[in-house]
């Protein structure tokens, strides 16, 4: 890709069940405040931020617009403020859109949600479907993850103290990475003894109700060696759609995640992306994602997945070290989350969880009923030489 664009910075809040001290904009401004300490920068036009991209959902923030109310702490009165309601890692292919084009040099990307606000998360993401023959059937993205986990579970011959132990890793790992989460650790029988939500979906199968901001500082290469010592770059980007109807998918088949990878890999000059990559970290909001989206990638051989669980697949391959989405992320910032783990990885800041001499890493975004919609980033250090 034309001019380099990298990473500098990364923030977060404590990732809550229930933040109900703060506002949408006092979890904000304790993200802003952090990257300002930590790249000296300001909201000033020659050398500062220049543009600023929220991310942020209406029905989750109960207000039309929802960006109205954050220009503030963005720093975007008068100013440049774009929003992105979607997943949070296409803020990050804004902003190098935003870049490349020769735009502006230094942007800001902040996400929040509040997803406890709501009375049922499945009654925000139920909108999603058209008000004429899905959503009068009561279809949200649960019961949609039940069908999709029903029908992979049979194909692929998946255990369902497989799950569990994915559900126990993932809740561990987070409580060794450095963005903090509140989650507690459970054991495998906690995980099967859970309540059903959507058969064969159990409670802990499912990413917890969360609430959080988080954000980062890109800038055009010289920029952002002027701001910070190990930028990480942003080398390939790629996303796909798959169908709107989830009668007209083959919901076993991972056809947007291919594709989004393949268009990533394509720009950053990879082969082979099972081999690719030193971390991995994908959006997992349910147990049964996880081998699923592996799948995908290429990481593991079509129903192959079970013995390759059992093999130790995921440590081998550095996934989901910071607990994934299922470890907690609100559903919009569950890619940003992502690529904030990796890019903490590739400068060498993952503490407990970091791995030796991590060079490359994937992040994934996920949006959309049974995953309809993927977005992959490959994040590279410098020096890593492939």
């Amino acid at each position: 890709m034309s001019r380099r664009v990298g990473i500098c910075a990364v923030a977060q809040t404590p990732f809550k069940r229930d933040f109900w001290e703060e506002r949408f904009q006092g979890m904000a401004l304790i993200v802003l405040e952090s990257l300002l300490e930590q790249t000296g920068l300001k909201f000033d036009e020659a050398n500062g931020i220049q543009a600023s991209i929220s991310v942020s959902d209406d029905i989750f923030d109960a207000r039309t617009i929802s960006d109205n109310a954050m220009t503030d702490v963005l720093g975007a009165h008068f100013g440049c403020e774009e929003k992105v309601a979607q997943e949070g890692a296409q803020a990050l292919y804004y902003a190098l859109a935003m870049i490349q084009s020769g735009h502006v040099d230094t942007v800001l990307v902040l996400g929040h949600c509040k997803e406890s606000q709501g009375q049922s998360r499945n009654m925000v993401t139920h909108t999603a479907f058209d008000p004429f023959y899905t959503r009068p059937v009561g279809l949200d993205f649960q019961a949609a993850a039940g069908l999709q986990a029903q029908a992979y579970l049979q194909k692929s011959g998946i255990r369902e103290d497989q799950l569990a132990r994915i559900v126990v890793r993932a809740r561990n790992n987070a409580k060794r990475f450095p963005l903090p989460l509140e989650i507690e650790p459970v054991d495998p029988s906690d995980v099967q003894n859970s309540p059903m939500l959507a058969d064969p979906i159990r409670s802990l199968h499912a990413y917890p109700v969360t609430d959080g901001a988080i954000g980062m500082i890109v800038a055009a290469e010289e920029r952002a060696r002027a701001i910070c010592p190990n930028p990480v770059w942003i080398t390939g980007v790629g996303n796909c759609m798959d169908s709107f109807f989830l009668g007209d998918r083959d919901i076993t088949s991972n056809f947007a995640l291919e594709k989004a990878l393949e268009r990533a890999c394509r720009r950053a000059g990879i082969d082979r992306p099972q081999d690719a990559f030193d971390v991995i970290e994908l959006s997992d909001q349910y147990a049964y994602q996880l081998p699923l989206w592996c799948e995908g990638i290429g990481l593991c051989p079509e129903n192959r997945m079970r013995d390759w669980l059992d093999a130790d697949g995921l440590d081998k391959h550095h996934v989901n070290l910071s607990g994934g989405t299922l470890a907690g992320s609100p559903l919009i910032l569950g890619g940003l989350s992502r690529a904030a783990s990796v890019v903490l990885q590739l400068m060498g800041k993952a503490g407990d969880a970091q791995v030796d001499g991590a060079r490359r890493g994937l992040a994934h975004g996920v949006m959309g009923p049974a995953g309809q919609f993927h977005t992959t980033l490959v994040l590279e250090r410098d020096g890593s030489g492939r």
